[in-house]
């Protein structure tokens, strides 16, 4: 006699996800979660000040312009289409099957991109901050704990969404406390006199972005799409979320004002605190860009703070590792719902509620590309962080793309339409676009990064040569999934409900 299956946890929706399980709070963690706050200035402020001196500020403003036009664009796509392929079935509603189907893998193989690095920096700072050193530089020790990392979150990721936001609520909350006291306190100690000869007093010229060539503002634009780069995960997870087709762009919108404070005034302490002193503590000090956050904790506030801020990074990273997985997961359950890649990849655990197949194998892709990139080497890994813009602006400018042509009839119906549903997605694609460009013929040269593959920059290869890396495997789909590439099973056409209430979405189209 067999067992009767266990009942199911949770009310599913159309795609069998858990309906109405976030509010705008939980949706919003989320997002913040997948930007991994601290982690991110640790690993990209150094890079910025060597790229632009002391204007890092200006370019986390600058950047942030065309991430919040970025965000419109996903909120108003949203609130006509809310589901959570996001990039792809907007793309495909907008543009076609093949343009759809190269969005998602934009959207996936950003992750997987990323999973590899904060992997290795999760294992890294936990023993570092256990006062392990030694293990931690053990190229098979800190890819063991890496690899473990991505497992456990893939885990909790497989375990349900409430689960997720609970644990990830947990996280964000204590990067922010840290990062603001961390603020807080450098600034004092600057003001007051005692932060020492290397400190100077912050500048109004620190946000003038005047003055800075081209292709220095590409290579920090670019740095700043990183550091951003993650909100979006709010819309992935937008039919588990009450009122799936205004909260997430809400959310959305919301992160990235979060994001903008948290940065700058980090950025600002930061640099006040350790000046621009090419030895020591300065930032314009290349042997510490890699980290210029936790490298304050000993002058600072001796081994404690060191622990507490070698912590903060730990956890920041375990957070994104976690957070990066989930909306990755529901893109790969979307495609497969509209048969753009095998079936198999739309099953749904009946108990969690949760893409249980995908989830699986987006954690077993992350360990593969880890392992591999910790075979090649050590640089290769580091040059993931400046790669991934690639991919992010190359998803981000098909989705504000796609805003402005899936409403090219109705943006003469009103003065909002015209700015929110055209204009603004339009500059935001604009950016994205030149971002990517001047970037990527920037990382041809051999000398940019770390890596070299003959007389091409290794950024250049893993950036291209992983987006790149789609064509064949959509080819390969479009071979047996004939009728999502003929436009058969979604197009503009096709009708997207909201989850909760099976009728239209109150946006409209």
């Amino acid at each position: 006699m067999t067992a009767a299956a266990p009942p199911p946890l949770v009310e599913a929706g159309p795609k069998g996800l858990r309906t109405g399980a976030l509010g705008l709070w939980g949706n919003t963690v989320i997002g913040l979660g997948a930007t991994a706050p601290a982690y991110s200035l640790a690993a990209t402020l150094g890079y910025v000040v060597l790229a632009v001196g002391e204007k890092a500020p200006a370019m986390f403003l600058v950047a942030f312009v065309p991430m919040l036009f970025v965000a419109v664009a996903y909120r108003e796509l949203n609130r006509a289409v809310p589901d959570c392929g996001t990039t792809f079935t907007w793309g495909t509603k907008a543009f076609g099957p093949w343009v759809g189907w190269m969005g998602g893998w934009g959207v996936a193989v950003s992750a997987i991109i990323v999973l590899a690095n904060v992997a290795e920096i999760a294992a890294v700072y936990t023993l570092r901050a256990a006062g392990l050193t030694g293990a931690a530089e053990d190229p098979v020790v800190k890819v063991a704990v890496g690899v473990v990392f991505i497992l456990v979150m893939t885990w909790v990721s497989h375990r349900g969404i409430v689960l997720s936001e609970r644990f990830q609520n947990a996280l964000i909350v204590f990067q922010i406390v840290v990062l603001g006291v961390l603020a807080v306190g450098a600034l004092w100690l600057v003001l007051s006199g005692d932060a020492g000869p290397q400190a100077v007093l912050p500048r109004w010229s620190w946000f003038d972005p005047t003055g800075i060539s081209g292709s220095a503002a590409a290579q920090a634009l670019i740095l700043c799409i990183f550091v951003y780069w993650g909100w979006d995960a709010c819309l992935a997870v937008g039919e588990e979320t009450r009122g799936a087709d205004t909260t997430p762009g809400r959310a959305a919108l919301l992160a990235t004002v979060i994001l903008l404070a948290v940065y700058v005034v980090v950025a600002v302490a930061l640099q006040s605190y350790a000046g621009f002193g090419d030895t020591g503590i300065g930032l314009a000090n290349p042997e510490h860009s890699e980290d210029v956050l936790t490298l304050l904790g000993a002058p600072m506030g001796g081994s404690v703070l060191t622990a507490v801020l070698l912590l903060t990074v730990a956890v920041s990273a375990a957070s994104s590792t976690q957070t990066t997985i989930l909306p990755t997961a529901r893109g790969a359950l979307a495609m497969a719902v509209y048969g753009a890649v095998p079936r198999r990849f739309g099953g749904v655990h009946p108990r969690y509620a949760t893409p249980g197949f995908a989830t699986v194998v987006m954690g077993l892709s992350a360990v593969a590309f880890y392992l591999v990139l910790s075979l090649v080497s050590a640089d290769a890994l580091l040059d993931t962080v400046s790669s991934l813009g690639l991919a992010v602006a190359f998803y981000y400018g098909i989705t504000a793309f796609a805003c402005v042509w899936y409403f090219r009839r109705s943006l003469l119906r009103s003065p909002r339409d015209l700015l929110l549903r055209g204009l603004v997605p339009l500059l935001g694609g604009v950016v994205m676009v030149w971002a990517f460009v001047q970037s990527a013929i920037d990382m041809v040269d051999p000398a940019y990064g770390e890596t070299t593959f003959g007389p091409v920059g290794g950024v250049f290869v893993i950036g291209v040569g992983m987006i790149a890396l789609g064509v064949p495997l959509m080819l390969a789909c479009a071979v047996r999934l004939r009728a999502f590439f003929r436009g058969e099973t979604l197009d503009e056409d096709t009708p997207v409900l909201a989850p909760e209430t099976g009728e239209p979405p109150y946006g409209g189209s």
